[in-house]
């Protein structure tokens, strides 16, 4: 029972969040959380944590100027790393995006899922935003990983995992989401590192080479 209560708490927070997205009806979607709330709990530090958000407004700034509400993109700042996913009417506009939040000051690299789509409906983001709440709440209740090393982003049922992480953590976590209802596939675009650096702090750390692993994207 304290499993299920932990689970429904968290499904109950995603759902605050969307119904608080969905109010106010805007196509660019910008991926980070409360900053106070992230200081408190992530493997980045708290600098870079500020560098991330300031990288998704600004980004989600960009594109609107570009595109206005022809598009809907969702920008993800993870230690510098930028993941946009979403629908653009083109080819091109998917590159004008790229473009542009390359840009930006602080990032580093970018991961493009967009894809060349008409924008996804009220209904297909309420559930993925369902899923992406299903994901965290099945990382609290696993124990032996740390749920607040994992970002995790749902678009059209693709669920995205981010963070810094061991391999044993990324293999483990994307047990736990090929296992969640409704995921269609999942995608790791990770930082590994190794337990002796875990072990060590991630404060110190420097950013650690990212893994977009197609081998293990799972249906």
């Amino acid at each position: 029972m304290k499993f299920q209560g932990t689970r429904t708490a968290c499904m109950l927070l995603a759902a605050a969040a969307l119904a608080g997205g969905l109010s106010a009806c805007v196509p660019l979607v910008v991926g980070g959380a409360a900053v106070g709330t992230m200081v408190a709990v992530d493997r980045r530090t708290s600098g870079t944590q500020l560098e991330d958000e300031s990288i998704e407004m600004r980004s989600a700034n960009r594109i609107y100027e570009i595109l206005g509400d022809r598009a809907h993109v969702n920008v993800t700042s993870w230690n510098r790393q930028v993941l946009l996913t979403g629908e653009v009417p083109t080819a091109d506009d998917r590159q004008k995006v790229e473009q542009a939040v390359l840009g930006v000051e602080n990032v580093r690299s970018i991961v493009n899922e967009l894809v060349v789509a008409p924008n996804s409906s009220v209904t297909q983001r309420s559930n993925d935003a369902l899923i992406t709440g299903k994901v965290k709440a099945s990382f609290v209740d696993a124990k032996d990983i740390m749920s607040s090393a994992f970002k995790v982003v749902t678009e059209r049922g693709v669920v995205y995992l981010m963070g810094r992480v061991t391999q044993r953590e990324a293999t483990r976590a994307t047990e736990i989401t090929r296992g969640v209802s409704g995921v269609a596939k999942v995608v790791r675009v990770f930082e590994i590192i190794s337990e002796d650096e875990m072990r060590r702090g991630f404060a110190a750390q420097q950013p650690a080479p990212v893994v977009q692993d197609p081998a293990h994207t799972a249906p």
